[in-house]
């Protein structure tokens, strides 16, 4: 698939003799959340040999003196230490406590090591945090949570953070989005190391979809982080999503709150990650993708109604964000809608169960066979004023496409 960074056209650095591919170290720090922890651990951690999925030796590392407290309040003590990733051949960060803390600089060095010595480092969601501070994401493309995407691009300036992919593979350098965009990754790795077959023999047996169509774009939704909701820019912020068809400006929200404007947008910024303008422009364009699905109105109506001062705004903004136009973009959801029924049987049942992951470029891509959309090289974050998980989509898994927009990796 396409590439953006020129390290992944570089040999791979050889595997020192002290590693093993077999051997995967997952680096644990007090304050992760139990759900990415314990994806690599599933993965990699269980034998499955009798379903066909070749094993891997586990080695659960401590990025930190113990015990290790998760999200819950669970603690936690690893049998291994910092030490131990000198065995590894691939090591994985499952998350970091806090998007604004720097990680332990003895881990850094482990990484840097690690990474030094061949071995293929790998970060969860926000365990891309941990890589881009050990320098090993600088000058690369990499994925993360697309609510923390704005903030990883400002705090690593020279890391091509792209928030529309569900993972990207550099060669030797791995990043996913959140939670579940996880297990789309160590999957990949399984495929990588043993072929289509035992991955899919190990999503079977978690009873997952062996490779998921689309990106994280039809996750933006406009909703901000849980903690606003006690903040007093909450109502102002429940104003303008109620009145996104009305044409306002920043400076407007900024007199709801009563603060200036300089005030707002610092106070904007520090509880969402992204400026005030950007999160409204990506509210009215989130807006404008509903109105083109589910009703009518011509794309001049639609933009009068998203607040969007002309449809030439809307046009250049949606096409930003969705990298597609409104009319196309239109066509393309009504083109693939009538396809549902066409899905084989186990398909369609998970359509029955399992809520959307498409994207515009999946179903580009599903609609015309060819691939399309915004996997291609992205040097900024796209539609940086994301803010909380959203709401799913109207597609559903599709297996055995032979396209996968969501999904980023080397040649």
């Amino acid at each position: 698939m396409s590439q953006d960074s020129a390290a992944a056209t570089e040999a791979v650095r050889k595997l020192s003799g002290r590693r093993r591919r077999e051997v995967v170290a997952v680096l644990l720090f007090s304050g992760g959340p139990i759900f990415e922890s314990s994806i690599p651990l599933s993965v990699f951690g269980i034998d499955r040999q009798d379903a066909g999925v070749p094993r891997y030796r586990l080695l659960v590392c401590g990025g930190e003196e113990g015990p290790l407290r998760t999200t819950g309040g669970l603690e936690l003590t690893t049998p291994y230490g910092l030490e131990a990733i000198s065995r590894a051949g691939t090591v994985v960060v499952p998350a970091w406590r806090s998007i604004t803390s720097p990680p332990p600089a003895e881990a850094l060095d482990a990484l840097r090591r690690a990474h030094e010595e061949g071995a293929r480092i790998v970060g969860l969601c926000t365990g891309a945090f941990v890589l881009a501070a050990a320098g090993l994401l600088d000058g690369r493309p990499a994925t993360t949570h697309w609510m923390y995407a704005p903030t990883l691009a400002k705090r690593y300036p020279s890391v091509h953070v792209d928030p529309r992919e569900l993972f990207v593979d550099d060669g030797d350098v791995l990043t996913s989005a959140g939670t579940a965009a996880g297990i789309d990754l160590c999957l990949h790795i399984v495929r990588t190391d043993h072929g289509t077959e035992a991955a899919g023999a190990l999503a079977r047996r978690l009873v997952v979809p062996p490779r998921r169509s689309g990106g994280q774009e039809r996750y933006l939704d406009r909703s901000l982080p849980e903690e606003i909701g006690s903040d007093p820019l909450a109502e102002v912020v429940a104003w303008a999503l109620e009145h996104l068809h009305e044409q306002f400006d920043v400076e407007t929200l900024a007199g709801r709150a009563y603060m200036s404007r300089r005030t707002f947008d610092r106070r904007f910024r520090s509880l969402t990650g992204s400026a005030p303008l950007q999160w409204l422009i990506t509210q009215r364009v989130l807006q404008a993708q509903r109105l083109l699905e589910t009703s009518d109105y011509s794309v001049d109506e639609v933009a009068g109604r998203c607040g969007f001062r002309s449809p030439v705004a809307l046009r250049g903004h949606f096409r930003r964000q969705l990298g597609s136009s409104p009319a196309a973009y239109r066509a393309a959801y009504r083109a693939r809608r009538p396809q549902a029924g066409a899905l084989d049987p186990v398909a369609t049942a998970i359509e029955a169960v399992v809520p959307a992951q498409g994207t515009p470029a999946s179903r580009r891509a599903g609609a015309t066979g060819t691939p399309s959309g915004p996997g291609a090289a992205a040097s900024t974050v796209v539609g940086a004023g994301q803010a909380d998980h959203g709401k799913p989509g109207s597609d559903a898994y599709a297996t055995g496409r032979p396209t996968l927009p969501g999904q980023r990796s080397a040649p």
